[in-house]
């Protein structure tokens, strides 16, 4: 959204956002070791995060009034603590999908300027949503082998949905950057979710819905996270009751290369990558044999080594919009007529299923809840919708 000029006694909306008494810290790390690309060589720098821990303060409301009527209001993050704002941002951009589907879920794609990476984000789920779309396309994509501090500046957005320490320990920038973006641009307000396997994050472990309320509260849209959070419960709880008793052991991979023949591996953590997972109760059958996580810098596993887990499901995760009839033919087929891959049980039983994408919010959460549950549990699930698109799209559209 452009910025509108102001006279010189308005102020203006780079003025509205500021942060408040608790900033980030001043330890942070500049840079970490590099870690393998566990996704694509062409995106590995986009996919973690980074560290340094503050006190977070409880969220306030301001009583005092601005000179255009609104009321500051400020809201608590780990790690940057307490972020004030004027009035709700109205352009903003996160680096990974997770957040920017929490923007699309309160209604503010709108003002959604810019994503990490596009193909790690899961837009193309929100055509079964009567009203809601993003079109990845008009996105721009701050990964452009690396990410610059000039990006932040062309796209001058009120808000940063961005871990700070994200940026210093997985895109080597320093202090100093950070600093100067929020000095000069706008704060930096997130905390990196995905994941739990990064010794840097040592700060609040943030459930989804849990940053998704900090998230509505920034923007100021509590009615709408009231309407979600109630409709995930409703749903969770319709799920959860049609597990079975027993619940398989899956081994989460995602291809060193295509056709694979090779895996990089990702443990079932607390991280909300791992939340439908979760949700179906499912076992880590790799942190049962003790794999290191590729996040984590663990390395490959080949189908001898697979074969030595031989998982009772396995589940291949891959980025971008990944139909049934693609997976079938990329994957399923490779392994069924594997000399090695064939002989897992998993591949015998028919339960090599999709994986979904990294990164998920309340909205993409759903729809990789919903095929998780009908490739694991087929016989109760089969090709049952598990919730109403109608429902979801009247809550991001505001008709509830």
């Amino acid at each position: 959204m452009p910025k509108q000029t102001n006279s010189a006694n308005e102020p203006t909306r780079r003025e509205y956002v500021k942060y408040g008494s608790a900033v980030i810290g001043a330890g942070l790390l500049a840079g970490c070791a590099g870690d393998t690309d566990s996704e694509s060589a062409s995106d590995a720098a986009a996919e973690t995060s980074a560290s340094t821990a503050t006190a977070e303060t409880e969220a306030s409301t301001e009583t005092t009034t601005t000179e255009n009527g609104n009321k500051p209001y400020s809201v608590s993050m780990e790690p940057v603590g307490a972020v004030e704002f004027e009035e709700a941002p109205q352009t903003w951009f996160p680096y990974t999908g997770d957040y920017a589907d929490m923007g699309v879920a309160l209604g503010q794609a709108d003002g959604l300027s810019a994503i990490g990476v596009r193909a790690r984000f899961g837009a193309h789920l929100y055509e079964e949503l009567p009203g809601v779309s993003v079109n990845k396309e008009e996105l721009t994509q701050l990964w452009q082998d690396g990410t610059s501090k000039e990006i932040f500046y062309e796209l001058d957005a009120d808000v940063h949905i961005v871990d700070p320490n994200f940026m210093v320990n997985r895109l080597q920038w320093s202090q100093s950057d950070v600093d100067e973006i929020d000095s000069n641009v706008a704060p930096f307000f997130g905390n990196t979710i995905f994941s739990r396997v990064y010794s840097w994050h040592d700060y609040a472990d943030y459930s989804m819905y849990e940053a998704f309320e900090k998230v509505a509260q920034m923007f100021q849209q509590q009615e709408r996270y009231d309407a979600f959070e109630a409709y995930h419960d409703e749903i969770l709880a319709t799920v959860e009751s049609r597990l079975p008793s027993e619940t398989p052991d899956v081994a989460v991979l995602y291809p060193a290369e295509m056709p694979p023949e090779s895996f990089y591996p990702y443990l079932i953590g607390s991280g909300t990558q791992s939340k439908h997972w979760n949700d179906l109760n499912v076992g880590d059958a790799l942190a049962q044999n003790d794999v290191t996580d590729a996040q984590a810098g663990g390395s490959t596993i080949d189908y001898e080594a697979l074969l030595e887990i031989d998982p009772d499901a396995i589940a291949v995760r891959l980025q971008g919009e990944i139909t049934q009839e693609y997976f079938e033919q990329e994957i399923v087929s490779h392994l069924r007529n594997h000399d090695i891959a064939s002989e897992l049980q998993a591949v015998e039983d028919d339960r090599v299923v999709y994986g979904g994408l990294t990164y998920q919010g309340p909205i993409i959460h759903l729809f990789q809840l919903e095929r998780a549950a009908q490739g694991l549990y087929a016989d109760e699930f089969g090709d049952e919708q598990l919730f109403d698109r109608q429902r979801v799209a009247d809550i991001v559209t505001g008709e509830f």
